[in-house]
């Protein structure tokens, strides 16, 4: 019994990650200098938070009255409710309050709020004047106790378990609170998390993308030497409470504006990335097609093709019947068989939109009066590597799915493999070798919006 007490409580401590002030200013300001309101008026809840260890509560107690907070409540969990009691030892904090009950210390959750109430009266309100009860039940954020505070809330803000990330925010979803939490990257390939980003309801924080984070860990926590002294190296050694380690797959995820997801990736088109990438990859072999899918494979977001839209080749015959108000002449290009090609696009809607491309070259063989064997296509798809979501601009690309999850009507369309129903096909192959994930996007037109 008393090994597995220890072994329960071992994989507690490996499953506590303390956030770093720096690291939730940076995005705390993120969301202010988009909009400099978002917090006036609004009740902040942050769970699984301890304000004797988290510096959630601290940082957001410090500037009640800067960020006009309503009301601040945290929530932390009773020590017996995450195995790690046998290591328990209640704080001053704690014991000397008049409230303390030995019994309930170790069986209760605590919950502590914030409002504009000076009771200490020394003129401000900061973490001096936080009031702290004990919950009725453990503090799970699922119990009906922490969901009621959640619906009270405007806004929650939290370090969850990374263990309990998918149930986290299935219940932060059920409701209709704006939330910025932090996760592991790889969350993104979750098939409970995707589709969420796929539908604008959730997408990454405006900072700690392609960083490390640094965390304060339970003593005892297993970290590797390594991110013990490059924690050291970013400036937080190891002392006799918290030992650190950095992690440099976290990130933000979070359902609240920020600046930085409506900056427009700044690209090349497809011939001068052809000519002029960085990539050797790209120089030397373009953008190949993959085998099960008509989409073409952009392993580097920096050489997404700036003009590679649904598009359609169609000879310069063409231009006999050209309706500017109907079709947009993206560009012209000399085919390797000596026929000119001009590529356009119909101006009101996406060409490629659920149909096969033999409907749509007969569609418009027939419109411009021509044979559909005279015609080429692309559906101007493109598959894209998981930190594309790091620069996501949502009035620039659309998402159209990824290789395992949430694969729209349109992508579906393009699937090209055997697998039947297509939404079982997990991989993307490129002359028969599986790539790595991938996310399928496509430009947006231009006077489109999501």
């Amino acid at each position: 019994m008393a090994n597995r007490d220890l072994q329960a409580a071992k994989k507690a401590k490996n499953d506590e990650f303390y956030t770093q002030w720096n690291d939730i200013e940076r995005e705390i300001n993120a969301y202010l200098e988009y909009n400099k309101h978002v917090f006036d008026g609004k009740t902040i809840l942050l769970p699984c938070d301890d304000p004797e260890w988290s510096n959630f509560t601290k940082f957001f107690a410090l500037h009640f009255n800067d960020f006009g907070l309503k009301k601040l409540i945290s929530t932390s969990y009773a020590p017996n409710s995450n195995a790690g009691a046998v290591f328990y030892q209640p704080t001053l904090f704690e014991t000397e309050a008049p409230q303390y009950d030995e019994k309930k210390s170790k069986e209760r959750g605590r919950l502590f709020t914030l409002t504009s109430k000076d009771i200490n009266n020394d003129g401000t309100i900061d973490i001096d004047d936080l009031q702290w009860s004990y919950l009725e039940g453990d503090e799970d954020f699922r119990s009906e106790e922490v969901t009621r505070l959640r619906d009270e809330a405007d806004i929650v803000i939290t370090n969850p378990p990374f263990s309990l990330f998918r149930e986290f925010v299935a219940w932060l979803i059920e409701s209709t609170v704006s939330f910025s939490i932090i996760g592991n990257v790889n969350a993104i390939t979750y098939k409970e998390i995707f589709p969420l980003i796929k539908e604008n309801a959730l997408w990454k924080g405006a900072t700690a993308n392609n960083t490390d984070m640094v965390f304060a860990v339970p003593k005892g926590a297993q970290v590797k030497q390594s991110d013990r002294e490059k924690a050291a190296r970013l400036g937080y050694p190891s002392d006799h409470e918290r030992q650190y380690t950095r992690l440099g797959n976290s990130c933000w995820f979070t359902n609240i504006e920020h600046g930085r997801r409506h900056e427009p990736l700044q690209l090349m088109t497809m011939e001068d990335n052809l000519r002029f990438s960085r990539h050797k990859q790209i120089r030397e072999n373009g953008y190949p097609k993959y085998d099960n899918y008509d989409a073409i494979e952009v392993p580097f977001v920096d050489a997404i093709p700036s003009d590679y839209m649904e598009a359609i080749g169609v000879p310069i015959t063409f231009l006999d019947k050209y309706n500017p108000d109907q079709f947009e002449i993206v560009r012209f290009r000399k085919g390797d068989d000596g026929k000119d090609l001009a590529y356009m696009r119909e101006s009101s809607t996406l060409l490629s939109d659920y149909h096969s491309e033999e409907e749509l070259l007969n569609s418009y063989a027939q419109k411009i009066g021509c044979s559909p064997e005279h015609l080429s296509y692309c559906s101007g798809i493109m598959g894209v590597p998981i930190t594309f979501l790091d620069k996501y601009n949502p009035d620039q690309f659309e998402i159209l799915g990824s290789q395992r999850w949430s694969k729209s009507p349109r992508l579906l369309s393009a699937y090209r493999g055997t697998a039947m129903p297509p939404e079982t096909d997990k991989k993307t192959t490129i002359n028969g070798k599986e790539t790595y994930d991938r996310i399928f996007i496509c430009a947006k037109q231009r006077g489109t919006s999501s």
